[in-house]
């Protein structure tokens, strides 16, 4: 058994527990493990979307400013140890199941189990201190005032992306709940760093704001700097201007709270040179989300859009980069908005097949196409496939006939999926490229 299939047996352990909302298992579990959170200064960042692009950001520009900096993240694409990062690096699967069989043999007998983000959340914790990082850039998982990231009382800075209607089974129905949740992060006297928000939440967070009495950042997103593309893009925002290599004009806004938050840094005595900044940026990735790709020679467009707001950002992208028929190849979750995924992403002539989402609670391709020609009934095709390797080779056949702009989307996890077939096929190609050459890898041309 590998270690990384050693990890992923371990934590099925602590599926059956859920998700269940609340601090009183995590902060006993960090108690027992010598409370490892409070010996790492930490950056937290919630919201609804662009949550990961931030923390990429910000990750990014702290190591190349020379700090030791974890990173927190979830979900992951292909295996666990994505989400935890060290100088931008994976942690080893060695690393991370020592911390895990460290926290269980912490958890008490008789006590409540923590369920497994919170015991996935502590071997993070755990990490990061014996590591002896000197900051943490860690990614709310669900809401922010029960997530179980939120253990840390004096944050370097917070951060509240964006907020949209997600996760509201457990949230809140309106957007004031889900803001209210998300506002949980925030901690008296410490700065808050907010995006762009709508008017319900925005007025929600400010009143939590002012009760608290946290110095505050509301941030506007950065400007394109005309003419200047290399080695990506540029844009500057609050007078630094830096590459921007994740794509979309969203990144505008996420890259201009990262921004902001590393000021909030500098005035607080970390040393954040703009050369650091502008190098950080453009070293920074962040997989699955607008990321161009292929697939056995067919381009193809990844992103997640996995909640109406994502979707539309695809959208708007998508209109920017191409002006005809598009073929979407989609999976998407039982738990998530279908029909205003939909409204947003298609439009007369564009064509559509259905997957499920592997190992996941999927919806049904075929009720998902039914809804999906009831909400746009002048598409030019929909079908469903089995399997996505069938739905890509669908996407493939079509391409010869009517060459569309091809886009794999609806869900982190099937994105995930179709990343680790294509580790895998690469890992395949090159032992066999091994075996054929006597073990001897030939260099690329």
């Amino acid at each position: 058994m590998t270690q990384c299939s050693e990890i992923d047996g371990f934590l099925r352990r602590y599926e059956r527990f859920g998700v269940e909302l609340g601090l009183d298992r995590i902060l006993a579990l960090l108690e027992r493990l010598g409370n490892p959170h409070q010996r790492v200064p930490i950056v937290h960042v919630a919201g609804t979307n662009g949550k990961g692009s931030v923390c990429a950001y910000l990750s990014s520009v702290l190591t190349a400013a020379g700090y030791r900096t974890g990173r927190y993240t979830s979900p992951h694409l292909v295996d666990w140890t994505e989400r935890i990062t060290l100088n931008d690096k994976p942690v080893s699967p060695d690393a991370l199941l020592g911390a895990l069989k460290r926290v269980e043999a912490a958890i008490e007998p008789g006590e409540p189990t923590p369920t497994q983000f919170e015991v996935f959340t502590a071997a993070a914790w755990c990490i990061f201190a014996e590591s002896a990082a000197d900051v943490a850039v860690v990614e709310v998982g669900l809401g922010g005032r029960l997530d179980a990231t939120n253990v840390c009382d004096r944050p370097l800075a917070t951060l509240i992306t964006s907020l949209s209607r997600e996760h509201w089974q457990r949230l809140g129905p309106t957007l004031a709940d889900i803001a209210r949740e998300k506002a949980g992060i925030l901690k008296p006297g410490y700065p808050a760093i907010i995006g762009p928000l709508p008017p319900e939440a925005e007025t929600v967070v400010r009143q939590r704001i002012e009760a608290l009495g946290c110095p505050v950042v509301w941030q506007n997103p950065a400007q394109w700097i005309p003419d200047k593309f290399e080695p990506y893009p540029w844009a500057i925002a609050d007078d630094i201007s830096y590459p921007l290599p994740l794509a979309g004009d969203i990144q505008l806004t996420n890259s201009a709270l990262a921004i902001a938050a590393l000021k909030v840094l500098q005035q607080r005595g970390w040393t954040i040179p703009e050369t650091a900044i502008q190098a950080g940026m453009a070293q920074t990735q962040w997989p699955g989300r607008l990321h161009w790709t292929t697939w056995e020679g067919m381009r193809l467009l990844v992103d997640g859009a996995h909640n109406p707001a994502a979707a539309k950002v695809l959208r708007q992208y998508v209109d920017t980069v191409h002006s005809g028929p598009v073929h979407w190849l989609m999976g998407m979750l039982s738990t998530k908005d279908h029909r205003d995924i939909f409204e947003a992403l298609l439009r007369k002539g564009d064509r559509l097949t259905l997957v499920p989402v592997p190992g996941h609670s999927t919806a049904a391709p075929q009720e998902l196409a039914e809804l999906a020609q009831w909400v746009c009934p002048n598409l030019e095709g929909c079908d469903t496939a089995l399997t996505l390797t069938e739905g890509l080779q669908i996407l493939q056949r079509e391409t010869i006939v009517s060459n569309p702009l091809n886009v794999l989307c609806g869900s982190l996890y099937l994105v995930g999926k179709f990343y680790e077939q294509q580790r895998d096929l690469q890992e395949f190609t090159q032992k066999k490229t091994e075996s054929e050459h006597g073990g001897i890898r030939t260099p690329d041309p």
